[in-house]
This record gives structure tokens, sequence and C-alpha cells, in this order.
């Protein structure tokens, strides 16, 4: 099994990106933001606890997403491997996820970070606030915010697999497929 985080600000082509590696390598597509919808759809006990949080304003705590996440892996035990976007957010949650991974025996192979310039992000979200509906990618100002958070929170997630040397960064700019070759490069240096 290969499990890889993608990583990369607002903006960065993670969606495209994840797309085309679930349909090259097979991977079972792990969307935290996915898992809580469809735990609070289907109003399993995890998701009751996160849109009670929720539902006050507050984070889901990191407990509750990683139970969703082992419910997800639970379900998926014939995946090739799982390409974890959106999560981890933060160190600890990185922690977590590698004991989780560790009681499961598999691991974490590779975090795949997207490399793009502030202001080429700027002008991609702006252009896809003009059609997607977001109102978070018609405002510059909040835009750019958001590209701070991402690199305020993300950097601590970085580091701590840096550790471990399983990161990789790619340069995210240029054509879709220049990208994903780069991506699929440096899966394919490590899936040996």
């Amino acid at each position: 099994m290969f499990n890889l985080i993608l990583f990369g600000p607002p903006g960065s082509g993670k969606g495209t990106q994840s797309e085309k590696l679930i349909a090259k390598y097979g991977f079972q597509h792990l969307s935290t933001g996915d898992l809580l919808r469809s735990e609070i759809a289907n109003q399993t006990p995890l998701g009751l606890e996160a849109k009670n949080f929720m539902d006050k304003g507050e984070l889901v705590p990191d407990a509750v997403v990683i139970g969703m996440i082992s419910s997800a892996l639970d379900n998926h035990p014939e995946a090739k491997g799982f390409l974890f976007d959106g999560f981890p957010r933060t160190a600890a949650q990185a922690e977590a996820l590698d004991k989780l991974l560790e009681l499961k025996k598999s691991a974490i192979n590779l975090m795949l970070a997207l490399e793009v310039s502030e202001e080429e992000l700027v002008k991609r979200l702006l252009k896809r606030g003009e059609t997607s509906g977001r109102s978070d990618d018609t405002n510059e100002k909040i835009i750019r915010a958001r590209i701070a958070e991402y690199h305020r929170k993300t950097t601590a997630v970085a580091d701590y697999y840096k550790q471990f040397n399983k990161v990789d960064s790619v340069p995210g700019e240029g054509t879709i497929d220049t990208i994903f070759t780069a991506l699929g490069a440096a899966i394919d240096k490590r899936i040996k």
C-alpha cells in the first residue's frame, strides 16, 4: 500500500492533479471535507459528534477526524493506497495520522508539495472566482490571507515529514500535463 499526502496552497491545482493521480495509480481519495459531509449525511456517531461541534462554529477535534479516517481506511481494505487531501494540517494531526497508520501496519510514503508563486495563485483564484461561485475566490485581499494562513499552518507539517525524508517539492506552474509528469516521477521513485 502506498499512501500519499498532496499539499499545496489554494489554487495550486491539487484538485486537478488528485483526479489524475487517482486515475493513474488507483489511489483511494481521502478528503477530510468529503468524509465529514458523508459521516454527517449518514448520521453516524462520529458524524453527529462532528456536526455538534460545527453547529457551534467550532473546529472538529482531531480525535473525531482521525476516527473518520480510521473508518475510511477500514472500509477500503482493497485500496492500493490512499491520497490524503486537506489532512493533516498541523504537526499534531500528522503525528496522530502516523500512529493510526502504524496500528494498521501502514505509513505515509510521500508528501508531495506543489510549489506555486503567490502572484500565480492570486491570478488563478481570481480567474476561478469568475465561474466557481465561491465568494472567497473573488477578493484578492481574502485570497492573500488564505495563502498566508496555508503557509503558517502547513510549514509545520512539511517540517514534520522532512525529518523522515518523505517530502518532495514539485513545481506547480506550467501545463497540467507537465506538473502531472513531475508528480508521477516523484511517486515512481518511491514506489519501487
